[in-house]
C-alpha cells in the first residue's frame, strides 16, 4: 500500500478529495443539534454511522452530522452514546439524528443539489450482490515448470483460467504422507506491487515458505497483468477483476486432486486483505481468512482517514473515483451503489473467522479502521482476532515471526481440526 502513497504535488487532487469528503450539514447549522434531535436511532449489529448517514440523510459523508450531534446530546443527557471513535458504535447505543431527515429536505453537497441516480446494476461485478450472481468455475491446474523444492514441499509454477485469460500461479505441495482427505489449502493473496516491478520467482517467498512447511498447499494468483498472467492490471479498487481471479483460484485449486475442497483458507496481505474481505462475503467455501495490513475500511471511511494525513495522500483514489462517479454518481446521489461496492456493509455473510494483523505505524492503512472491523464483524456473532504491533510498518517487519506463529495457529485450528 506504500507504493500508493507520494508526497502531495499537486494541490487540484487535495481539492478533489476535500470536496469528496465535504457534505454541508442537513437544514440549519450544527450549532442547534444538541438541542433537538428529529429522532433517535438505537445502533444495530452491523451499522456504521456511514450506513446510519445513508439511511437518514442519503449521504454516506453526513456521519459527522450524527457524530455531532450525539456527542452534544450526551455532554447533557448521559443516555446518549459518547462516540470517541467515528469507525466504531455498538450495538444498542443510543445516537441523535438531528433534523431535517432525507424526504422532508434535499440533502446537498457543496456543488450544490444533484440529480438522483440509479442505484445499483445486479449484475454489476464490482458490487458485492453482482459479484454474487457471476459464476467462477475455474479450471484445471496446468503444471508449467518445476522449481526448486522447499525443506519438505515441493513447488511449481502452474497455470489456470480466469474470464477466458491464462493467469500464472505458485503452488507448492507438502512432500509428507498426505492425509486421507487431502492437504489443507491456502490462497495466497498478496499486495499492490508495480506489475513492472513485480517478481513472480521471489517476492512473498518467505511468507509462502512459513506456511507451506507447516503442511498447508499454498495457492498464490499472480493476479491479470502480473508475472506471466494474460490481461491488463487494472487495479483492485475500482474494478473486479483481481477479486475475479482470486475466485477462480479457490474453484481451481477445489479441482487439484492433492487438495482438500473442504478445508480452504485464505491470507491476504495489504490490497490482497481487501481482495480476501471481498471474497469472503461472495464464496462460501473460504473457511477462514488471515488479513495482514489489509485495505479494509469502506471508501468514506477510508477517505476519511486518508485525508487525515496533511503530506501524505493516495494520489490513485483521483483517478478511479472520477471513473466510478461518471458511471455511478457521486457518493451523494447514489449513497446505495457506493455502499453496494464495500465488503464491509456484509460482514454478517463472511464465509468464516478471520484473523487481523496490523502494524500501528504503518502509514499507508490506518489501524482505526482494522480495529474497527474486527469490532463491526464481531457485533455481528462472527469470529474476528485482532493483534495490533505496535510501531511496527506495513509489513510488520519487526514482528513477522509473532505474527506468523499466530496465522499458522489460526489456520490449524479453523482447516485442520
Amino acid at each position: 500500500m506504500k507504493k500508493c502513497l507520494q508526497r502531495l504535488q499537486n494541490v487540484g487532487v487535495w481539492a478533489l478529495v476535500t470536496s469528496m469528503m465535504m457534505a454541508t450539514v442537513p437544514g440549519k447549522a450544527l450549532a442547534q443539534a444538541d438541542l433537538t434531535c428529529a429522532t433517535d436511532a438505537i445502533v444495530q449489529a452491523g451499522d456504521t454511522l456511514s450506513t446510519l448517514a445513508s439511511k437518514y440523510y442519503g449521504s454516506l459523508q453526513a456521519y459527522r452530522t450524527i457524530l455531532t450531534a450525539t456527542n452534544a446530546k450526551a455532554a447533557i443527557d448521559k443516555s446518549y452514546a459518547t462516540i470517541a471513535n467515528p469507525n466504531f458504535i455498538d450495538k444498542g447505543w443510543k445516537l441523535c439524528i438531528p433534523g431535517p431527515l432525507k424526504g422532508k429536505t434535499m440533502v446537498t453537497s457543496t456543488t450544490g443539489a444533484q440529480p438522483a441516480v440509479a442505484a445499483v446494476d445486479p449484475f454489476d461485478t464490482l458490487a458485492i450482490p453482482g459479484m454474487r450472481q457471476k459464476s467462477y468455475p475455474g479450471s484445471m491446474i496446468t503444471l508449467e515448470q518445476t522449481l526448486s523444492p522447499g525443506v519438505n514441499y515441493s513447488r511449481y509454477l502452474t497455470t489456470y483460467r480466469s474470464e477466458n485469460l491464462k493467469i500464472s500461479a505458485r503452488l507448492t505441495v507438502p512432500t509428507g504422507p498426505k492425509p486421507q482427505d487431502g492437504w489443507s489449502v491456502i490462497i495466497f493473496n498478496h499486495g499492490y506491487i508495480a506489475p513492472e516491478n513485480y517478481n513472480d520467482n521471489s517476492m512473498y517467498t518467505a511468507y509462502e515458505d512459513a506456511f507451506a512447511r507447516n503442511g498447508y498447499i499454498v495457492f498464490r494468483p499472480d493476479y491479470r497483468g502480473y508475472g506471466q498472467s494474460e490481461g491488463d492490471a487494472q487495479g483492485g479498487y475500482d474494478a473486479p477483476d483481481y477479486t475475479i481471479d482470486v475466485l477462480n483460484a479457490v474453484a481451481s485449486i477445489k479441482q487439484y486432486p492433492d487438495a482438500n475442497p473442504d478445508r480452504i483458507g485464505m491470507w491476504g496481505h495489504s490490497l490482497g486483505g481487501y481482495i480476501t474481505l471481498r471474497a469472503m462475503v461472495v464464496n462460501g467455501d473460504i473457511k477462514a481468512g488471515v488479513i495482514w495490513a489489509g485495505v479494509v475500511g469502506s471508501l468514506p471511511d477510508l477517505l476519511a482517514e486518508w485525508s487525515s494525513f496533511s503530506s501524505l495522500l493516495p494520489i490513485q483514489i483521483s483517478q478511479w473515483y472520477n471513473g466510478l462517479v461518471a458511471a455511478h454518481g457521486t457518493l451523494q446521489q447514489n449513497p446505495t451503489y457506493w455502499a453496494s461496492i464495500s465488503a464491509n456493509n456484509y460482514l454478517a455473510d463472511l464465509s468464516g473467522p478471520l484473523q487481523l494483523h496490523h502494524g500501528t505505524a504503518d502509514i499507508g492503512m490506518p489501524s482505526g479502521l482494522v480495529d474497527a472491523l474486527a469490532k463491526q464483524i464481531q457485533r455481528t456473532g462472527q469470529t474476528a482476532e485482532y493483534y495490533p504491533y505496535v510501531g511496527d510498518d506495513h509489513m510488520l517487519s519487526r514482528n513477522f515471526a509473532s505474527a506468523m506463529q499466530r496465522s499458522v495457529g489460526f489456520f490449524d485450528k479453523y482447516l485442520k481440526t
